[in-house]
């Protein structure tokens, strides 16, 4: 999947659609934390959160962009932005989360985004701690979508800590990397803390990179 940096594409479009979709459960549910997450690593699923940030900005939506995957984080090199002062040195610090927010400005759009900031030891406690907590409640106040992009679920428990105050799930899987087993196994891991998953984002496939499933039906619903 390429980064969506030009207005019209077969990419753009099928990103754009996978937008409306969310949008649309979104409204339903008064929702507007959107936590993406997979498998295993390798699905591109940071990709699919650097592109739907840019989707909601397109459409004129206040985008926030965090990444809590403070292990192998990769939004900071996607914008070309810097990673020293951001969501780990929030919480370990007294600082407001305001001053960890950067401006990525593209051709036709605009959006804020939180990176990583610096590599902890701890990365579960700090994602489960009360900071963490409070800033997404304060975030929420100030942007209309919240994106986070955090590790993979079958890997490390931190997406699962944070799914559980987030108020939907994408999970990315690859056509050709994700097999049946790792998809069903992430899946009942977000079930049992009880995460509201709002879909499937299908990468990698011939027709187009990304597809997204309302529900979760077929071979990864039948665990």
């Amino acid at each position: 999947m390429r980064s969506m940096n030009e207005n019209y594409s077969i990419i753009s479009e099928q990103v754009k659609l996978i937008r409306e979709n969310v949008d649309y459960l979104c409204q339903q549910q008064d929702a507007q934390t959107i936590l993406i997450t997979s498998g295993e690593s390798g699905t591109g699923k940071s990709t699919v959160s650097a592109n739907l940030a840019v989707a909601y900005s397109q459409k004129g939506n206040r985008t926030l962009l965090i990444d809590a995957d403070l292990r192998k984080p990769t939004q900071h090199y996607l914008f070309s932005q810097e990673m020293h002062v951001g969501l780990s040195n929030y919480i370990r610090r007294d600082i407001s989360i305001e001053s960890c927010v950067q401006q990525v400005i593209l051709e036709d759009c605009e959006f804020s985004i939180i990176t990583s900031g610096a590599i902890m030891s701890n990365p579960n406690d700090l994602l489960a701690s009360s900071k963490m907590a409070a800033a997404l409640q304060e975030v929420k106040q100030r942007y209309d979508v919240v994106i986070i992009d955090t590790p993979p679920v079958n890997v490390v428990s931190d997406a699962l800590i944070l799914a559980k105050n987030i108020d939907g799930v994408l999970l990315v899987v690859h056509a050709d990397k994700t097999n049946k087993q790792s998809a069903k196994n992430a899946v009942k891991k977000l079930r049992l803390v009880n995460a509201n998953i709002f879909g499937v984002v299908v990468n990698g496939t011939d027709m187009a990179e990304i597809i997204i499933k309302e529900k979760i039906d077929g071979e990864v619903h039948n665990t």
